[in-house]
């Protein structure tokens, strides 16, 4: 299947190159992992310059296909990633853009379109493990407030964040699936901690959250109230759906650096490796297909991306995996330094299979929602 362009979309595709050639040298140094507070100023002034330049709206406003047409075109010049504004840009904005009221979208959406507010995700929590839904952190409705008690775990960009897109428990009498409501939390409310976590990696872009009574207004609730698991599976087919296209295009670049690593230091010459590299590059291919086919499926519904992330996300995390476990045999012995290319992209490669749903959660969801299987007992 390929996906066919219009002459429109072409000329979306041209005028970013064109763009990309004169922005990317002047961009300023990027900043060490551990300075996040520099991080920070360096993605956010990217997103800057993609607001004024006028792309910064292309997550939620433009179409499906230039969508991934910028993501695709974007990953292959080398351009920043959304880094600090992931959850903003590909989360909580599109969600807010679907669900939200017009002053809710008039307060938020702006302001992470100019790179001026970072957001996190609050759904994980320590004792729910796969089943996001088993969620305990509280909301009890006081007037006009939410007063919030719990914690969160894997909250993305907690240090640096404006903003938290809040999942909470508003009746714990409902079905588990329909007591829940979708908040967003300024980070700087009183009874608020934030606790860095380090991963396998050395990095810590995810913290533990804990909320000791935080006041959240209850205009801030995103949808009604105990409809928030609907609310939260928008989010994550936008989570599922097109947010992982420019890795997409990053690992097929990194498959063509091992062939030609392989074949320098005489590893080309082993026939198992590139048998693998060989069905490594059509898995690629073939998820590059799925994505263009998501894209238009998204396209014909109005914009929110299907069941069909779920399918994408199940393979990819394991092709992922495939890929650079292949990668650290191409490099022997240096695939233990830390210093070396693909060593680090091999460590987080190992939370893909658990990061944006589990894979055990994907496979429920194709087989119930795409296949039509029953549930188990």
């Amino acid at each position: 299947m390929e996906l066919t362009y219009t002459q429109e979309e072409e000329a979306f595709r041209t005028g970013l190159r064109e763009w990309l050639a004169v922005a990317l040298p002047k961009l300023p140094p990027k900043p060490s992992p551990d300075d996040w507070p520099g991080r920070r100023a360096y993605d956010t002034g990217w997103q800057r310059a993609l607001h004024d330049a006028g792309y910064a709206d292309v997550h939620w406003d433009a179409s499906p296909t230039q969508r991934l047409i910028f993501l695709e075109e974007t990953e292959k010049a080398g351009a920043p990633y959304v880094g600090a504004n992931f959850v903003g840009l590909l989360h909580a904005g599109p969600t807010i853009a679907a669900e939200g009221t017009p002053e809710q979208r008039e307060r938020w959406l702006a302001p992470i379109l100019r790179g001026e507010e970072i957001w996190c995700q609050g759904f994980s929590e320590p004792d729910a493990g796969s089943d996001l839904a088993s969620l305990r952190t509280r909301a009890v409705r006081d007037g006009d407030t939410y007063v919030v008690t719990g914690s969160k775990i894997w909250t993305s960009h907690a240090e640096v964040a404006d903003w938290c897109e809040l999942l909470v428990r508003t009746d714990p009498d409902a079905p588990k699936h329909r007591g829940i409501s979708w908040l967003a939390m300024p980070m700087d409310a009183p009874g608020t901690t934030v606790r860095p976590l380090r991963t396998l990696a050395g990095s810590a872009e995810f913290a533990e959250v804990f909320l000791d009574e935080v006041r959240v207004p209850a205009a801030n609730r995103v949808g009604e109230e105990n409809d928030g698991w609907r609310v939260t599976m928008v989010t994550l087919s936008f989570e599922r759906g097109t947010a992982f296209v420019g890795e997409v295009v990053a690992c097929r670049r990194t498959l063509g650096a091992l062939a030609r690593t392989a074949r320098a230091d005489g590893r080309w010459d082993d026939p198992v490796l590139r048998r693998r590299l060989g069905r490594l590059n059509a898995e690629f291919g073939a998820l590059w297909r799925l994505t263009q086919w998501n894209v238009s499926e998204a396209t014909r519904t109005g914009g929110v991306p299907g069941v069909g992330g779920s399918v994408f996300k199940l393979r990819y995390s394991h092709a992922r995996q495939e890929l650079y476990d292949t990668a650290a045999e191409v490099l022997g012995p240096d695939a233990l330094d830390l210093d070396r290319e693909w060593t680090l992209d091999r460590l987080s490669s190992l939370s893909y299979t658990i990061a944006a749903g589990t894979s055990q959660i994907q496979r429920n969801i194709v087989a119930e929602r795409v296949l039509g299987l029953p549930k188990g007992p």
